[in-house]
């Protein structure tokens, strides 16, 4: 190493001949070796600092990561001459599980059915499912591992917006709406903020599914919860049903309805969707009534068009069970009658709302 630096300084020598100026002299020439390996040494220090502070782990440096990504880029951009008037945000997911093939270009929209139990959500996703290009894959967050934390909620929401969710809804490659139900007491709530930022930032639509009777639907959780433990048809429980000899079996059971609190109640679960309404206000939103679902036809078209799909007739195989007068429903028909009687949600002791 020292007699090549020697033969470079005498080459600097050279260029310099007749200044009279010794610009590099033996010992700094010797000198510049060590300055090398410095220069090298705070190069890779930086490197390291770089990857350090973005995060890089082994699973993103993986072959199949980086060819991910860069698929899709391509696969962008080579939709981008798709041209859509619709008013949302669209996707083209690259799924990791399979290949959308000659579907690649066809643009999908996220979605969500924010609601409560007893509301109508399953009759109601059993219509969106019924829709040739719409998958709502059921009541995910169900299974509490996946609302237990912030994580494992965006983990999941991936999933299911990048097609690589797989269940009895889901469609072929050419899905253009995919969505699931969320009850509020999932997780919704409890990380609103964070959730609401996530459906902003991926363009996904959220439909607000809420019920206007809640006396109605307060019988509804009172014989859903008397037919888990008595399980009536055969032993089995079902929450929904698809036979009108099932429903009339079913509705053969009158709850007692608590009074001591049912006004507060009502109350409070106003307050939850006023709430939900304020939350996720800043989303692509559109707020739908159980009963306006049952008794108007173009509500329905309204989902389908706020979904970006071509509305369509759809169906549903469930059969509604509670269809008498309110009166046949509730065992303490009377009580209830007084205490509801006189206050704001008098209203509830009239309405009935039948299916077509």
């Amino acid at each position: 190493m020292e007699v090549e630096m020697t033969a470079n300084c005498r080459e600097l020598l050279k260029m310099y001949v007749g200044s009279g100026k010794d610009p590099c002299g033996w010992k700094d020439c010797k000198k510049f070796p060590t300055v090398l390996r410095l220069c090298i040494v705070v190069l890779i220090g930086a490197i390291s600092i770089y990857m350090f502070m973005t995060g890089l782990d082994q699973s993103k440096l993986s072959f199949k990561y980086v060819h991910h990504i860069i698929h899709q880029q391509d696969w962008k951009l080579s939709c981008t001459g798709n041209v859509s008037s619709v008013n949302f945000v669209q996707l083209y997911p690259h799924p990791l599980t399979y290949d959308r093939e000659e579907c690649m270009c066809t643009p999908v929209h996220g979605f969500v059915i924010l609601s409560m139990q007893r509301s109508g959500s399953g009759w109601f996703e059993t219509l969106l499912n019924n829709h040739p290009n719409i998958s709502s894959h059921g009541e995910i967050f169900k299974v509490k591992p996946r609302h237990q934390n912030l994580t494992t909620i965006t983990e999941t929401l991936d999933a299911i917006y990048n097609l690589d969710w797989y269940s009895s809804a889901s469609k072929n490659e050419c899905t253009s709406a995919v969505g699931f139900k969320w009850m509020l007491n999932q997780g919704a709530m409890e990380y609103n903020r964070e959730v609401a930022s996530y459906f902003e930032n991926k363009g996904v639509s959220v439909i607000l599914l809420l019920r206007r009777n809640l006396l109605k639907r307060i019988i509804s959780i009172l014989a859903n919860a008397y037919d888990s433990v008595a399980k009536p048809l055969n032993g089995t429980h079902k929450s929904h049903v698809h036979s009108h000899d099932e429903a009339k079996k079913l509705a053969e059971y009158k709850p007692i309805i608590n009074i001591t609190h049912l006004p507060e109640n009502f109350q409070r679960v106003q307050e939850i969707t006023n709430d939900a309404r304020h939350f996720f206000n800043s989303t692509h939103l559109f707020v739908v009534y159980y009963e306006d679902l049952v008794t108007n036809s173009h509500s329905l078209e309204e989902v389908q068009i706020f979904l970006g799909v071509e509305p369509r007739k759809l169906e549903s195989l469930q059969v509604k069970i509670h269809t008498k007068p309110l009166s046949q429903q509730i065992q303490n028909w009377d009580e209830v009658l007084v205490c509801l009687k006189g206050t704001k949600f008098e209203s509830f002791l009239h309405e009935d709302h039948q299916t077509p």
